[in-house]
Formats: C-alpha cells, structure tokens, sequence
C-alpha cells in the first residue's frame, strides 16, 4: 500500500528546513507592481526629470544592459 501524501504545509516546512540547514534564509523583497494603475506615467514622469548630461554614464550602461544583442 503506498504511503498516505504528505499535506503541502508539511512538505514546504522540510523544504524550508534543508534550506536553512544549507546556511540558507528566506527575504521577502518588495517590488513595484508594474501593472498598478498609474505605473508608465509615474516612470515617465522619473525619466523626463532626469538631467541626461549627469545620468549620461549611467543611460549608456543600462542600455547597454538592455541589448538583446550582448547577451
């Protein structure tokens, strides 16, 4: 007969212990739901304000990034 499954709750919790046994730790990390209403205008409104000649090294990295070509 095979052994009765494990509840999911149960499962998650060995899962979470072997990783903290690996020297692991969860994070919970925030990030800004881009799909919130007003998302776009907000990051255009944060570029437009940008001052292009001291951002300038920084634009070319993140563009540079951001080309599908390089990677």
């Amino acid at each position: 007969m095979p052994a009765k499954p494990r509840p999911t709750g149960d499962k998650m919790e060995m899962y979470r212990r072997r990783l903290r046994a690996q020297g692991l730790r969860p994070v919970q990390i925030w990030v800004p739901d881009i799909r919130a209403p007003g998302f776009r205008a907000a990051i255009c409104h944060q570029i437009q304000k940008l001052d292009a000649e001291r951002e300038a090294e920084t634009l070319d990295f993140i563009a540079a990034a951001a080309d599908p070509a390089l990677r």
